[in-house]
Order: structure tokens, then C-alpha cells, then sequence
């Protein structure tokens, strides 16, 4: 599967990803496992997280995140979380 595509005013760390899901950072990386809401550039580099494809995983949202993994940033279901959560699209 592959990772959903990221702007850079959406990315944030693992630490951040875990504290606003309420869940520790391992959850987040199983998260990422599961559903490819993260990218690393590297072996070793910091992971980085989708904090829109966070959200649809929080939510359950499974239809909403291969919206945003096929970059259909403007479809509605898509659109409700950028607004939400304030990111450009």
C-alpha cells in the first residue's frame, strides 16, 4: 500500500501524532503499518504522519482515506477534514 501523499503544513512527528490521538507512539506506528498514514525519506529518519489521514483513522473513515491516497483532495468527504483541521489543500 502506498502512503498517502503529504503537504508539509500536515506532517507531524510521532510524538505529536500520539498525544493528539491519545494513544502511545507505538499505536501510531502500528497505525502506520495498517493503514500507510506516514513516510520515512530513510531507513532510521524520523517518520512523518499525515495529520489529515490520522483523523480518518481515528475516525474509523476507511473511504475518506483512499480519497486522500488518491489525492482527491477537493472531494467532500476529503475536504471535511482539511477544513477541519485548517490545512491548505
Amino acid at each position: 500500500m502506498k502512503p498517502v501523499p503529504m503537504l508539509p503544513d500536515e506532517i507531524i512527528r510521532i510524538k505529536e501524532a500520539a498525544f493528539r490521538a491519545g494513544v502511545c507512539a507505538r499505536t501510531i506506528r502500528r497505525w502506520n503499518q495498517a493503514h500507510a498514514i506516514g513516510r520515512q525519506s530513510a531507513p532510521g529518519a524520523p517518520l512523518q504522519i499525515s495529520v489529515v489521514a490520522l483523523e480518518m483513522v481515528m475516525e474509523g473513515d476507511t473511504a475518506a482515506l483512499e480519497r486522500l491516497r488518491s489525492n482527491e483532495r477537493t472531494h467532500p468527504d476529503v475536504r471535511r477534514y482539511i477544513d477541519r483541521i485548517g490545512v491548505p489543500l
